[in-house]
C-alpha cells in the first residue's frame, strides 16, 4: 500500500471527512480502498467527475465533510461545475492524481496533464502540485483548515512521478 494513501486517509478521517466521491483510478486505488473499508466514511463511485461536485455540495448542506478524488483528465469535466462551489461558497477538497507528466505513455493524457493546474486556478481553485510521496499527507492536512473553516477550494495534485508508471499491459 502506498505510504501517501495511508497518510492522506488518516488526515481525512481525523478531520471528520465522511463522504469520499471518486472516479476509479489506479493512482487512487489504495486511498479509495481505505475509504471504502471505513464504516464511518461513505465512499461513492462516480460515473463522471462533475457528479462529485454536486455530491459534495449536498453533503455539505447536510452537515458532512467530503473529498473528491479523481485523475487529472477529469478536471476538464468539472470546469463548469466549479462555479457552483465558488458562487455558493461550498468548501471543496480534491485529491487529483496526475497524468500527462513523468513517463506518460498515453499521448491523449498530455494536454490535460499539462494544463490541469492552470484550469483549476482559473476556476478559482487553489492547486498545489506535490512531487514527493512524503509531502502528500501534510499537504492535505494543510488544506483541511482553509477548506472546511473558510470554505476554500483546494486541489492537492499528486505528481505522476509519485505513482507507479501506468501502462496498457506493455
Amino acid at each position: 500500500m502506498s505510504e501517501w494513501a495511508e497518510d492522506v486517509f488518516k488526515v481525512l478521517s481525523s478531520a471528520g471527512v465522511r463522504q469520499a466521491a471518486y472516479v476509479p483510478d489506479m493512482g487512487l486505488k489504495n486511498l479509495i480502498e481505505l475509504c471504502r473499508a471505513d464504516d464511518a466514511m461513505t465512499a461513492v463511485p462516480l460515473t463522471t467527475e462533475e457528479e462529485g461536485l454536486a455530491l459534495l455540495c449536498g453533503a455539505w448542506m447536510g452537515g458532512d465533510r467530503g473529498v473528491l478524488m479523481m485523475q487529472s483528465s477529469g478536471v476538464g469535466n468539472c470546469l463548469n461545475m466549479f462555479s457552483l462551489t465558488r458562487t455558493c461558497e461550498i468548501p471543496l477538497l480534491m485529491i487529483v492524481t496526475m497524468r500527462g507528466q513523468h513517463q506518460e505513455f498515453n499521448p491523449w493524457q498530455n494536454p490535460m496533464g499539462e494544463n490541469a493546474q492552470g484550469y483549476l486556478e482559473t476556476a478559482g481553485v487553489t492547486a498545489r502540485m506535490i512531487e514527493d510521496a512524503a509531502s502528500v499527507g501534510p499537504a492535505v492536512a494543510d488544506a483541511i483548515g482553509p477548506v472546511f473553516d473558510d470554505n476554500a477550494r483546494i486541489a492537492i495534485m499528486v505528481h505522476q512521478k509519485v505513482m507507479p508508471v501506468k501502462t496498457f499491459g506493455k
